[in-house]
Parts: C-alpha cells; structure tokens; sequence
C-alpha cells in the first residue's frame, strides 16, 4: 500500500505545520503553489489525523492565505471534487456564502429569475445548512418556492438551459466537500473551505460575481481567480454584500470589478439610493429568512409589491445583468428588470423552474 509520501509528496500536514504556516500570526510563512496543492489533496483524501487537520485550518486562519495558496486550493477543489456541469448558454456564477444568512432577506433568486427572464442566464450554488453558521442559503428559499434543489450536475445544466436560471447542489457536484462536513461543523470557525467552495463554479460560467466585507478580500478573490489555472473566467464583479452574501447592501457600497485579458483591477462606489433603493439594511430584514425571502419573491415577481424589497430586486438583478455586459448601465438593467416584471416574464421562469 502507498505512503501518503508515495501518494502525494513530501509534505504531510503536519510537516507543513511545523516548519512553514504554523509558528504563529507573525512569523508563519507562506507555501508555495505546490506545498498547498499537496495539502488540500491530503485533506481531501481524508489522509490527515483530525487534531493536525484543525490545526492546520486554524494556522490558515492566523496567517492569513494568499491569493496563490487560495488558486492552488481552488485548483485541488475542481480537479479532485468538482463535477463540471456546463450548460450551452454562459450564465453568471454567483457564488455566495454558502453557510447562509440569518437576518435579512436572500434576493439572489427573485433577482436571478428576474435576470434570466430580460436575458441573462444565471446559476447558484449552495450546500445545506453549511457550517459554522448553517443558516439558510440559496437552497432553502428554493425548496420554500417548490423548485427542485437536490440536481445532479446534468440536470443542473439541463434547468439553466430550459429556465435560464440553475442551481447546482454542493454534495451532487463536489462531494468530497461535502465528505469534509463533521470536520468543519466541529471547527467552530470558518476555514479557507469557506472561501474556496464559493468560487467552484461547477457551470464553468465566464463571469463570476461575488461579495464581501472588506474591499482587501475582494481584491484578494479577484487575485485569487489570476493565480488558478482551472478556474477560467474572464470577469470577476464583487460589491459588498448584506451579511456576506451576494445581495447588494444599501447606502455607500464599493464595487470591485477584475479584467482578466488585462489583468485589471478597479474599484469604485455607487449609491444605492441614487438606484432607487433608499433604505436602510434594517428595512430589508426578516425574521424567517427561507419563509420569508420564498414569500416576497413569488409577491415581486407577480408585481404585488413595489416596496424596498422590490426596489432591491431590480437593483440585484441589474447588476447580473450588467456583470455579463448584457446592459451597458445599471440603470438600464434596473429599466429592464421593471419591464419583465410587469409583463410577467419573471414570473413565468418561475413557473418553469418549478414544472423543471
């Protein structure tokens, strides 16, 4: 029987731990490109005692992963997990937090829907009650709407092509992260998993749109898609996200936008109330954010509201669309999210994803 040396290299994790990331915030060092690669097939192959494991995550955690450990790590994820599932059109890869929200509503499907119906395709990914804060996710609002959610990768592909909107489900695309599950949960904080899983990108779409807290990480994703060489995408938008999602917060929000063919990065504000969603994020919470965002999502799109949460529902859409360059401005894909919701487009691809 193979050694874990024979099997992958000479740096077992707790090698890796001793003499490169786990000497503390400040004096830990960064691994090369092979060194993480290494790492992440150990983990993957459920090769690593769990006491070294934790401890290898959480030394992750204190110093910080860099764009190249990340690529390698997200390399090693759809190289040795990810079943690729690519539709005929180019849709969106929207990748949000996958351990949820827990306060405000999730706009990703009404504004998805609402994208799909005026043009632009667009898939979602999630797992199910993911740790640590295993709130609700794309996947719960979807099974709140009565849509199918527990897809194999095909049949993925097959709902975007016939609805322009997918989801794709974690343990049916990437079951080895789901493997790593308990390991996770008994973590009790986010891993670089966290990070990564959110960029698998199982429709191999072109352009991928995102969120975060802090510009810094959105750079850093945006670095971290240059440094992977499986992950092809030719655009990267991320804006800063209620709760870490990927729905537009309102007031002040940064937007950070990579060009692949020139490896340019620009960041940039927009005003949310200059886009007609002048509120405040308490405005936009729930208390059953699954129950909830399901229930103002079938209201907007059949036109029974034009409130707040319809307003940020054009304004999440829109920048779907504009992300693919299929408007030339927000304002123009707001127009255009107004218009297939009042003629009933929205609610139509809503109905086809629940007869898919």
């Amino acid at each position: 029987m193979a050694t874990g040396e024979q099997r992958f290299g000479e740096w077992p994790l707790k090698r890796l731990m001793t003499e490169v990331v786990g000497s503390g915030h400040k004096s830990a060092e960064d691994m090369t490109r092979d060194q993480a690669r290494e790492a992440f097939q150990r983990i993957l192959a459920g090769e690593p005692d769990h006491t070294t494991l934790g401890a290898f995550w959480l030394a992750n955690r204190w110093k910080r992963n860099n764009p190249e450990e990340l690529g390698a790590y997200v390399d090693v994820m759809r190289e040795e997990t990810v079943e690729v599932a690519e539709p005929d059109c180019d849709p969106v890869d929207c990748g949000a937090n996958y351990d949820g929200k827990g306060r405000s509503m999730i706009f990703g499907v009404a504004a998805g829907v609402v994208a799909a119906a005026a043009g632009t395709p667009v898939v979602v990914h999630s797992g199910d009650r993911v740790p640590t804060q295993k709130q609700d996710a794309y996947k719960h609002v979807l099974d709140e709407l009565g849509v199918h959610t527990e897809l194999t990768p095909s049949d993925s592909a097959d709902m975007v092509d016939e609805t322009g909107f997918g989801f794709y489900y974690q343990p049916a695309f990437a079951p080895g992260i789901q493997d790593l599950w308990e390991r996770r949960d008994m973590m009790g904080v986010r891993t670089f998993v966290n990070t990564v899983e959110t960029l698998a990108n199982p429709a191999n779409a072109d352009v991928h749109l995102g969120s975060f807290y802090h510009l810094a990480f959105a750079k850093k994703v945006c670095e971290t898609f240059a440094e992977s060489r499986e992950s092809d995408v030719s655009k990267v938008v991320m804006f800063q996200g209620m709760e870490g999602y990927d729905d537009v917060r309102p007031g002040y929000t940064k937007v950070a936008e990579w060009v692949a063919e020139t490896d340019e990065l620009t960041d940039y504000e927009i005003e949310t109330a200059e886009y007609g969603m002048d509120v405040e994020e308490e405005d936009l919470q729930v208390d059953d954010v699954a129950v909830e965002s399901a229930q103002i999502t079938e209201e907007v799109l059949a036109g029974d509201r034009e409130d707040a949460y319809a307003d940020a529902v054009a304004l999440n859409a829109a920048l779907r669309m504009y992300a693919r360059d299929d408007v030339d401005s927000i304002e123009a894909g707001i127009d255009d999210a107004r218009a297939v919701i009042a003629d009933g487009s929205a609610q139509a691809v809503l109905e086809d994803l629940r007869a898919f």
